[in-house]
């Protein structure tokens, strides 16, 4: 089977344009999006393993807390109520992402992240001032709306305004941003953990107003993009000064034409989300689905979420735990710098493969160690306990390089303008859905399948690997309004896709 052939730059159609200072700006603008996400994954998985907040929201929690002697390591935080605290956020974003894709197809995608921050704003304010579980839960919801707005707009903000030969750095700027707020929500946890009053979780709940406002305000001067002022507006003159304006040149004629063809067919599709299981986006649909399921298993919430927690069952101490979140959010973040650096001159592929790799080592040495050296009431040495620390930031750097910026980059890049909308609400759905389910079920997975709970994502690590090998073209270098063709050349995908003829009777 002719695995081997994968289109690459070949195929690429050369637009005119250069990286401008103004698609930079709005680019970092829309990006702070990610930052938004971020934040939140790493707050919560420090505040709930802080002591005070524990004893106000969780007592039970708290209470197994102090009795060790009885309860195994690894079942000391397995509270369902806990779980929901954290998972309560992805099932709101789940139901809030299939509102946000007719918001984003009908009046653009700023709208869509303006909405996004202004939830987020009212999520962190009731945070912050949070007095009993309901209300707790209630900001944890409205930050989940704000979520599944922004990462619904976001990716496909950035996919659209970069130039298609930097596309790939453009994009995994957003993930960048979610590397950012991760580091940023634990140092700021580490921080306000020493307050000895036992209030300092309420600064870290509410301090995600920050970014949220950044984000709210500049999305009001952001430009849309040409190809939504396309797509919901027939002021072909504005989206053209739009493109010059972020391509730095007026020779933007070739790349407008294609932009316009691409909305002709999508002005003909009232339907996206009927129109998207037609066999001729199988590919697309298959792909909707897989990259942000197989995101999701690599295991990465795990150590977002709960790695306080997890720190504290090898043994470390509550404040060397939160230190430890912070150096593996520094690992995260500087890793993901590098795969903005050379996405667009290595490819997807090859990232996919290095980093799957990496992180299916390191996730079966942690779980090996932590079955011979741990045990269920026993406790790790500190050189054994760092040693794990520095294969979890082992398995963070390649996550780093692989799973975490190109789950969004590929399926922001693929999908055709006519069903592009409704593709990214399937994909921030089923990331969505599926860091629900591991959020509230990996206290008790941990429980129950203690150390071996490594292998369980380690399989799905040799899983996805082999997909993206043989499944996955290569997008590098290609117009995002050019993507059919890789479709058209893969081995597997051809046999779907119609020909060109079919396609432009809309034949399935």
């Amino acid at each position: 089977m002719a695995v081997g052939i994968v289109p690459t730059s070949e195929i690429s159609v050369n637009y005119n344009g250069r990286i401008t200072w103004f698609v930079v700006l709005s680019s970092m603008v829309a990006a702070t999006g990610g930052i938004i996400f971020g934040y939140d994954i790493g707050i919560s998985g420090g505040v709930i393993s802080m002591a005070p907040f524990l004893k106000k929201f969780f007592p039970e929690v708290f209470t197994k807390m102090t009795q060790t002697t009885k309860i195994s390591n690894y079942c000391k935080f397995d509270s369902q109520l806990l779980t929901a605290f954290t998972s309560s956020l992805y099932i709101a974003g789940l139901i809030a992402s299939f509102f946000a894709s007719p918001v984003t197809r009908t009046f653009g995608r700023r709208p869509s992240i303006i909405v996004g921050g202004v939830a987020f704003l009212i999520g962190s304010a009731l945070g912050g001032a949070a007095s009993n579980i309901y209300m707790l839960l209630l900001g944890r919801i409205m930050l989940g709306v704000g979520v599944g707005f922004a990462n619904q707009s976001v990716p496909l903000y950035l996919s659209e305004m970069a130039p298609a030969k930097y596309r790939g750095s453009f994009n995994i700027a957003f993930q960048l941003c979610v590397g950012i707020g991760v580091l940023s929500a634990s140092l700021l946890n580490y921080g306000v953990a020493k307050i000895k009053a036992g209030w300092g979780w309420r600064i870290s709940l509410a301090m995600a107003a920050a970014p949220a406002i950044f984000l709210t305000v500049g999305a009001f001067y952001l430009p849309e993009t040409a190809n939504s002022l396309i797509q919901h507006g027939n002021d072909h003159e504005k989206a053209k000064k739009i493109l010059q304006r972020v391509r730095g040149t007026f020779d933007v004629q070739a790349e407008l034409d294609d932009l316009i063809k691409a909305s002709d067919n999508s002005k003909a599709v009232k339907h996206p989300f009927k129109q998207i299981i037609k066999r001729k986006y199988r590919p697309q649909l298959v792909m909707s689905i897989a990259i942000p399921f197989f995101q999701q298993v690599t295991g990465i919430n795990v150590i977002s979420f709960y790695a306080p927690i997890l720190f504290q069952t090898i043994g470390l101490g509550a404040s060397a735990s939160l230190m430890s979140a912070v150096v593996t959010g520094l690992v995260g973040t500087s890793a993901t710098l590098l795969a903005l650096l050379i996405v667009d001159k290595v490819g997807r592929r090859a990232m996919f493969s290095f980093g799957g790799i990496q992180m299916l080592v390191s996730q079966l040495l942690i779980g090996v160690i932590m079955a011979v050296k741990l045990g269920d009431q026993g406790v790790m040495s500190k050189g054994y306990g760092l040693l794990v620390l520095v294969l979890i930031c082992i398995y963070v750097a390649g996550f780093s390089l692989s799973w975490g910026p190109l789950g969004w980059l590929v399926p922001s890049e693929i999908f055709p303008l006519e069903i592009r909308s409704a593709a990214q609400s399937i994909t921030v759905a089923v990331g969505l859905i599926f860091t629900f389910i591991i959020a509230q079920t990996f206290l008790a997975m941990l429980c129950h399948l203690k150390s071996g709970i490594f292998f369980f994502f380690g399989a799905w690590v040799v899983i996805m690997t082999g997909f993206v090998y043989f499944f996955l073209p290569e997008t590098r270098n290609l117009p995002i309004e050019s993507m059919e063709k890789i479709w058209r050349d893969h081995w597997f995908w051809k046999r779907f896709v119609c020909d060109e003829q079919d396609y432009d009777k809309g034949d399935t």
